[in-house]
């Protein structure tokens, strides 16, 4: 099965789109950027030359996906959040040969209006709150908020918070995954 596309969505040649992807309203696909199967691209979502994003990767609505950005498996991207690609921009200085890269694990949710300062990796299974700005690398499984963004917890693959005990153990109320909190690190355990 192929991708299908609003008739208002502009998609330049040169891009690789993965099968069953929808891609939505007044969004601009790029030459040169790979998009994977089964994704959902929302409306007003711009889709930079080099971004990729894996499998089932769901891009809400007025999303910014820059050169440098490369998303793992079932990522989620909130509306309105936006990923930079160079640390110092200048209208008056050309650094397009100094993109930085963002790699989003697999799994991660980035929240509402976050902001992702480039050169800043986001774990597997991380939850960034709304309105975050990330200003650096956030370990998998971390939940972090705020601005600038802090760490506030640890959550499972289902998105649910872990409440670890003595023995660093925490187990997900959903899905009951056992995970194991040691050396600041979060791991699934079974």
């Amino acid at each position: 099965m192929a991708y299908t596309a609003h008739p208002t969505a502009v998609i330049d040649e040169g891009c690789t789109i993965g099968a069953g992807t929808r891609i939505w309203h007044f969004s601009h696909i790029m030459p040169g950027c790979e998009i994977g199967e089964g994704c959902n691209i929302g409306q007003n979502v711009v889709v930079s030359p080099g971004v990729k994003l894996g499998r089932n990767v769901k891009v809400q609505n007025n999303v910014s996906l820059y050169t440098g950005v490369e998303c793992g498996d079932d990522v989620f991207l909130g509306p309105s959040c936006v990923f930079t690609n160079v640390t110092n921009p200048r209208s008056a200085v050309n650094r397009r040969d100094q993109y930085a890269r963002t790699r989003v694990g697999k799994g991660a949710s980035i929240g509402a209006n976050a902001t992702i300062v480039c050169g800043h990796d986001i774990g597997e299974y991380a939850f960034i709150g709304a309105g975050a700005v990330v200003t650096k690398t956030v370990p998998a499984h971390a939940l972090v908020a705020g601005n600038p963004a802090r760490q506030m917890g640890w959550m499972s693959e289902y998105g649910h918070r872990l409440k670890f005990d003595a023995r660093g153990e925490a187990a997900c109320p959903e899905s009951g995954q056992r995970y194991q909190l040691k050396n600041d690190r979060v791991a699934r355990i079974a």
